[in-house]
């Protein structure tokens, strides 16, 4: 099933590296950026798994809605009163922080900009998607234009009034240019996210 969805350029997408290494510590990176830069509505934030000879690890990107807001966000990030020394940003051609920390994060604004890769953890929608849901609903509320079932045959496709229980936890990811939740069969004929939450949930106040 699909709903529509748009993602901007290369020039409203910001990438940051802050030496996070695993997908807990880089969610909580997101949820800590987006309340201190205070970003618009409209913003996905994703994470991306770094997998190099000198670092192992993840990043995280911010596709802004416009390049105007891109423009603001980095101000507020390359301005910030309190910075992590180890933190790189790019936006763009320009670079903030330590060379290496930079060039690492521009991996997942590439992946971000083609939409081949990263895992959304902020997108329009996200915060409704709580409790149990519709499959209708999921995908008319928020930004996910597409759900695949894990073990399900490939042509199959789940009836639109199955019960999603998302645990508060739903964490699509982008394949093939459309934000993909992949889900798998939970009890009493319901759906539920492939990715669950930790036992202990980071930023438990943002989920």
């Amino acid at each position: 099933m699909t709903a529509p969805h748009h993602v901007p350029g290369v020039r409203s997408v910001i990438g940051v590296d802050a030496g996070t290494v695993s997908l807990r510590e880089a969610d909580h990176l997101v949820h800590r950026l987006a309340d201190g830069l205070r970003l618009p509505g409209g913003t996905v934030a994703c994470t991306h798994l770094v997998r190099t000879a000198d670092r192992r690890g993840t990043t995280v990107s911010f596709a802004l809605p416009d390049e105007a807001a891109a423009q603001t966000v980095w101000q507020r990030l390359t301005g910030l009163a309190d910075p992590d020394p180890g933190l790189g940003a790019v936006l763009g051609d320009r670079r903030h922080g330590p060379a290496p920390a930079a060039r690492t994060a521009e991996p997942a604004v590439a992946e971000h900009v083609r939409r081949s890769g990263g895992r959304a953890v902020l997108y329009p929608g996200a915060d409704r998607l709580t409790g149990t849901v519709t499959l209708a609903d999921l995908l008319a509320i928020s930004a996910i234009e597409r759900v695949v079932v894990v073990g399900a045959p490939f042509a199959a496709e789940p009836d639109p009034r199955t019960p999603v229980v998302t645990q508060d936890h739903v964490r699509p990811e982008w394949r093939d240019g459309r934000l993909t939740l992949a889900l798998v069969p939970a009890a009493g004929g319901t759906l539920a996210p492939f990715e669950v939450p930790n036992p202990t949930p980071c930023c438990a106040d943002h989920s």
